[in-house]
Order: C-alpha cells, then sequence, then structure tokens
C-alpha cells in the first residue's frame, strides 16, 4: 500500500512537471507568433502608410506627399515611407535621390531603385 501511495505521488509530481513544461512551451510558442505578427505587418498596411518624398523635403524639415501632378516641373521623387524617411541619415536620403533620378524614367511606369545601396 505505501509502495503505491509513493509511486502515485511520484506520478502526480511528474505530471504536474509536465504540465508545467507543456504550458510554458505554449506560452512561449504563443508570445513568439504575437512578436513575429508584430514584426510583419503585411503588404497592405506597408502600402497604406504616409509616403513622402525624400527628394523635396521643406525648409521646416517636412517632407510633401509622394507624386507630382502631370504638368509639374518638379524632379523626379524618391518616394518612401515616412517612418522610413524619419530613420534615414542626410547621406542616405541623398544617395537615394542620386540614385533615383540617375535611372531616369524611360516610360509610362515609374522606375524602381533601391533605398539603400548595397555594399
Amino acid at each position: 500500500m505505501q509502495k503505491v501511495k509513493q509511486q502515485l505521488k511520484e506520478n502526480l509530481k511528474y505530471t504536474l512537471v509536465r504540465m508545467q513544461i507543456c504550458t510554458h512551451q505554449e506560452y512561449v510558442q504563443e508570445e513568439l507568433n504575437l512578436r513575429r505578427m508584430a514584426r510583419k505587418k503585411g503588404l497592405r498596411e506597408w502600402v497604406k502608410e504616409k509616403w513622402v518624398d525624400i527628394g523635396a523635403p521643406k525648409k521646416d524639415g517636412k517632407y510633401q506627399p509622394c507624386g507630382r501632378s502631370k504638368g509639374s516641373k518638379r524632379k523626379y521623387p524618391k518616394c518612401v515611407p515616412l517612418a522610413k524617411a524619419k530613420s534615414m541619415t542626410a547621406a542616405q536620403k541623398r544617395s537615394a535621390v542620386a540614385r533615383k533620378r540617375a535611372a531616369g524614367n524611360k516610360g509610362p511606369k515609374p522606375t524602381n531603385v533601391r533605398t539603400f545601396a548595397k555594399k
């Protein structure tokens, strides 16, 4: 009888430990999933962001909205999301705008140029 009780206690301890481990693993997995989802906004969210022209900054430090009208004589715009524009250094902005304008526009569709140059 004593041996059976001892064995039941050990089984119970083992079961509780296993439950804690499983619960912890599930918690960790769920936490990782939440972090991945927070990191990946998705294409739709990216497109909905406020886009600005880093090649045409205003004097107060803000940016003009992305794009230009048909008859506009403004230079070729380099558009990035506002959050990206704020995180870029002045040299990175100059480099991106220079590469975009050097690529030119040889048709009705805009020319895509990398925002950051390959090293």
